[in-house]
């Protein structure tokens, strides 16, 4: 018997160390865990400060009757006690479904709503060096980069078959036009703002956009890891060797792609490069639901950006997905673009 056999492996232990290092560090990051609130609270609070768009667009963000059925807001699929991410409910008997079901009830996204804190210092999708060929994608909105700014990111649900399902633009609005809040829009756009669609829509793009820019609820830099980066708290024993492995080159490497160090501006880190990789996560039947097809990722999101590259080009970015932000990641259900992993220990063990 080989009496190496009955120890605990290097690739082990490097495997519980990260965990540890998720969990106990990033699992804060932002608000939440020891030592820190949790970033959400109530939306009397947030207000608080905002200009009278961005609380506008708070009231945007939280209403359920801009939904086909009345059902369905922005805030149902970023839910404030998972970071903003995907709230992962249970969908009929034992069946955790990454993705929240559609206004309509039924429907299911193939993709699971990615958190939407610290978006605000994301840019707009691009190839690092300004070369399709050797430059790295970065930037963009959603997983796949295909909307250049959070107003256009914010467009996208509202007509979506899958999640709040209107039927078109005008359907949007004409919801919006009988709102507790509409007088309130039109006393910032002007009165006869709802008979012009097209431009109220930008405005409600434009004011989801201001809300999330300036409420301290998506940006808040409040975790312990950050008072440990201000010298104002200590990490524990298991969290320092977590932290290690997390930033070595040679063992876990997380902060290659997951930036854990003050910038050289003096910025907190976003413990994201907002660059794209090709994993290889497998595929999660539960929303997967036609073998036939395949999410391809960034080379089919239909920007101009992507759509102007050979054939050869595009299938070199096919798979990628966006890097998400770990912060808050500890307080989150499901993992990857597809929710493939329900749990940090099953994402580290992917990993290694």
């Amino acid at each position: 018997m080989n009496p190496v056999s009955s120890r605990p492996s290097l690739r082990m232990c490097v495997r519980w160390s990260l965990v540890a290092a998720s969990v106990l560090i990033l699992s804060a990051c932002g608000g939440g865990g020891s030592g820190a609130s949790s970033g959400s609270s109530t939306a009397t609070t947030q207000s608080v400060g905002l200009s009278a768009t961005a609380a506008l667009g708070e009231k945007i963000f939280r209403d359920p009757s801009l939904s086909l059925n009345g059902n369905q807001s922005c805030a149902s699929c970023h839910v404030a006690e998972r970071g903003h991410a995907g709230p992962l409910r249970f969908v009929g008997p034992n069946s955790d479904i990454p993705t929240e079901p559609g206004s309509d009830g039924v429907s299911l996204g193939g993709r699971m709503s990615p958190s939407i804190r610290y978006l605000s210092f994301n840019k707009p999708f691009r190839f690092e060096d300004g070369s399709a060929s050797t430059g790295t994608p970065t930037g963009g909105m959603f997983w796949d980069g295909r909307a250049a700014t959070l107003a256009e990111q914010g467009k996208g649900p509202f007509l979506n078959p899958k999640e709040m399902a209107n039927a078109d633009v005008a359907t949007v609005i004409s919801k919006l036009a009988t709102a507790t809040y509409a007088n309130e829009f039109k006393a910032l756009y002007g009165q006869g703002i709802f008979d012009n669609p097209d431009a109220a829509f930008e405005r409600v793009a434009l004011a989801l956009q201001a809300f999330e820019k300036e409420s301290p609820e998506f940006k808040s830099f409040s975790s312990k890891y950050d008072a440990f980066l201000r010298g104002q708290a200590s990490l524990s024993a298991s969290e320092l060797r977590g932290l290690a492995l997390f930033n070595s080159t040679s063992k876990g490497n997380c902060a290659a792609c997951h930036p854990s160090a003050i910038g050289k501006d003096g910025s907190f880190p976003l413990f994201t490069d907002f660059s794209y990789d090709a994993l290889g996560v497998p595929r999660n039947w539960k929303v997967a639901t036609n073998p036939a097809e395949f999410d391809l990722g960034l080379c089919a999101n239909g920007t101009d950006a992507i759509n102007a590259l050979s054939d050869a080009a595009k299938a070199g970015l096919c798979g990628k997905f966006k890097v998400p932000s770990l912060r808050n990641v500890g307080l989150r259900k499901a993992f990857f673009h597809n929710g493939r992993f329900t749990s940090l220990t099953d994402v580290v063990t992917f990993y290694v």
